[in-house]
């Protein structure tokens, strides 16, 4: 069961020093789809809802409202939403913050990015519709396997109801594309299972993005992550195995035609420059 909490913030919109976004929106803190490989904890700025993470969502219910005077003053540029909480998490249905803040950015001429796990992002492609040069729509498909995706994203969408609503935005004239990551060892790094996310990428015409599981600095300090998912970590950084994946997707997305590119090119601007402040 998950606790929700309703709190009050200073500030909607924070500057972003992350590849192609000049702002991040997060309307919660926290995310009851408790993926075991989360790196977004260790730059969650609560406490409680760090050490209990996908148990603790914070609700921001004066959002809207700071984002209303925000827009007036900011400079119209792109707006990631969200980089630490998925969106269009289960809250989100009664709660509508996504939607009436993705509202308002694109009214106000921002151009929106956004980042999901969850076909409930159908729902606002009415929004999506009447400005679609505004938007792109990203999901993050680690595996169409039920019973792996059970195990890395306990609490997410399935895999399949991801890969339809895919389709449905895209059907809709909304630019999408696709996250294949992280890539754990002996879970999701398989030709077939690699194989099947591509697939869904060229039916829907979107971009591949792909990356592994990755441990920086912030998580390891904050020592937040499982331990069995910091030894898949460990594997993850082996060479010959990266290059082996590597080979694999790019094999697969030439053979689909599908235009892909590693997220791994950024970590070198990351880790020199990332801070809390990227992902309020």
């Amino acid at each position: 069961m998950v606790r929700y909490a309703r709190i009050t913030v200073r500030q909607a919109l924070s500057r972003s020093r992350l590849p192609d976004l000049d702002y991040a929106l997060n309307p919660y803190a926290g995310c009851a789809h408790a993926c075991v490989y989360c790196y977004a904890r260790a730059y969650t700025r609560y406490r409680e809802v760090a050490e209990n993470w996908g148990e603790v969502v914070y609700v921001k219910r004066n959002l809207v409202e700071l984002l209303e005077r925000e827009v007036r003053v900011r400079r119209p540029g792109v707006v990631g939403v969200s980089t630490i909480t998925d969106p269009y998490q289960p809250v989100e249905a009664e709660e509508e913050l996504t939607r009436r803040c993705i509202e308002l950015l694109s009214r106000k001429g921002f151009k929106v990015s956004i980042q999901t796990k969850s076909p409930l992002v159908t729902r606002d492609l009415d929004v999506m519709e009447a400005r679609p040069e505004a938007f792109d729509v990203g999901f993050t498909i680690t595996t169409m396997n039920e019973a792996v995706a059970r195990i890395m994203e306990p609490r997410a969408p399935l895999p399949a109801a991801r890969a339809r609503a895919v389709e449905e935005v895209a059907k809709r004239g909304v630019k999408t594309w696709i996250f294949l990551g992280p890539i754990l060892p002996g879970l999701n790094d398989d030709r077939d299972s690699i194989a099947r996310v591509i697939e869904i990428a060229q039916r829907t015409g979107s971009k591949l993005y792909y990356d592994y599981l990755r441990v920086g600095e912030a998580l390891r300090r904050s020592k937040l992550l499982r331990p069995e998912v910091y030894q898949l970590a460990l594997k993850a950084k082996s060479a010959s195995w990266r290059r082996h994946i590597e080979r694999v997707i790019l094999e697969e997305c030439d053979r689909r035609g599908v235009c892909c590119e590693p997220e791994h090119e950024h970590e070198e601007k990351l880790e020199r420059s990332i801070s809390l402040e990227d992902f309020m």
